[in-house]
């Protein structure tokens, strides 16, 4: 008999969990890079990021509402794919969420730097007090963490969404500044688009996995869709807006150069005053995207344990509170080790790399259960899989082998847990 979960997210608690799980670390570091390579036209990227991200976003929307079991792309590609298929896909959607939480405590101690000088000792000890006090949360109870990740993600929108306003406002009454910031348009031509988008694109995955924890989610086979659909299309309008808000504010060389380029737009647009609100927006927006990462990722362990393709400790369900307790505290203390000793900048191109599978295997999955139905193969599978191929072919080539290592490690975990079962 498998475990009981409890249900106790609403549609506003899983609508947070997509806008919580996307909006965090990313829109405070990507802008610079995208600057960097594209110069204002950057906006295209993120246009492009947000219309792929739609569209893979849909397959999951559509998928969660024929299957809405916990596991999200694993318990997609176990139905339509098989065992073998479903575990890889679920082991590489883990690697790829747990490669995601080693980044945000570095990303924390950044924009915690800008009120507390740290020295080496001091962030390491930052790094494990952020994810040891974030995995308590989780343990506590998923209806106690989502509540707290409803409010961390009001606290982290609400000071970008009021700078992107403020800032639309000020270049509308300036349109010298808007025009003078955006030409040229493409100082450095269309050449690193591709690239550009790849890390542009890690700032809107999340929403996969708000399908996860569908065993806790009141009603999933409505709330779970419109929760995707209804945060995705949120963030796309947030993402554009403001970065465009940014590039029209900072010049772009200025942004190339920067590492905290919101911060960096709050003080031309605010002073000190605003530089200070968006720095602490970020430190809200970091640990709330890392405990809403937190909540949904662990229950990807939970699920593939349950199934028996991994060690049976880890489906184990806290007496008192209900919640994965063993997934959460392996997933969490491993990670801290990758944040210890990884860079922003390698983690996320990897996160990406190891995505594109659950990615693709979803896009595919919902084919096959499509046609078991006996309806055609959408339109959205089609062009989310060449999705997944652009994105693929515009990674480096060291980070898609370690990507492809990591994944092919889960093997041997199947096949020795496939043989116990049988």
């Amino acid at each position: 008999m498998k475990s009981r979960l409890r249900r106790e997210l609403g549609l506003f608690d899983a609508v947070n969990l997509v806008v919580g799980t996307i909006v965090g670390a990313d829109i405070y570091i990507v802008a610079a890079y995208g600057a960097g390579s594209l110069g204002p036209a950057s906006i295209l990227a993120w246009i492009l990021a947000g219309f792929m991200a739609l569209i893979i976003a849909l397959v999951f929307s559509e998928a969660s509402a024929i299957l809405p079991r916990t596991g999200g792309p694993y318990a997609y590609a176990v139905e339509a794919l098989g065992g073998f298929t479903g575990f890889i896909t679920g082991w590489s959607l883990w690697i790829s969420s747990w490669v995601a939480i080693a980044v945000f405590p570095i990303a924390f101690i950044y924009y915690l730097e800008y009120f507390i000088p740290l020295n080496p000792l001091g962030e390491a000890l930052i790094k494990v007090l952020f994810i040891i006090s974030l995995t308590l949360i989780n343990i506590a109870g998923v209806g106690r963490a989502g509540k707290v990740n409803d409010v961390l993600t009001v606290l982290k929108v609400a000071p970008v969404l009021l700078f992107a306003v403020l800032g639309a406002l000020h270049l509308a009454l300036n349109p010298g500044l808007l025009a003078s910031n955006y030409t040229p348009v493409a100082p450095m031509g269309l050449g690193a688009l591709g690239s550009v988008t790849v890390l542009i694109f890690w700032a809107y995955v999340g929403f996969e996995l708000v399908t996860v924890p569908a065993d806790e989610v009141r009603d999933p086979e409505r709330t779970i869709p419109l929760a995707i659909t209804l945060g995705i299309v949120f963030v796309a309008l947030f993402y554009i807006l403001t970065n465009a808000v940014i590039l029209g504010l900072v010049p772009w060389r200025v942004l190339a150069s920067s590492t905290a380029p919101l911060t960096v737009a709050g003080y031309s647009l605010m002073g000190g005053l605003g530089a200070l609100i968006l720095t602490a927006g970020a430190v809200f927006s970091i640990a709330g995207s890392e405990e809403a990462g937190m909540l949904t990722t662990a229950r990807l362990l939970f699920a593939m344990s349950e199934d028996g393709f991994l060690p049976g400790f880890l489906s184990r369900v806290h007496r008192r509170f209900g919640t994965p307790h063993v997934s959460i505290l392996v997933q969490n203390l491993t990670a801290l080790i990758a944040a210890l000793a990884g860079t922003v900048s390698g983690l996320i191109e990897l996160s990406v790399v190891t995505l594109l599978l659950p990615y693709a295997a979803t896009c595919i999955s919902l084919a096959v259960l499509r046609r078991r139905e006996g309806s055609g193969v959408p339109l959205k599978s089609v062009l989310g899989v060449l999705v997944c191929l652009y994105l693929l072919m515009n990674t480096t080539p060291s980070t898609t082998l370690q990507g492809i290592l990591l994944i092919l490690a889960g093997a041997p975990l199947y096949l020795i847990f496939r043989g116990r079962r049988l």
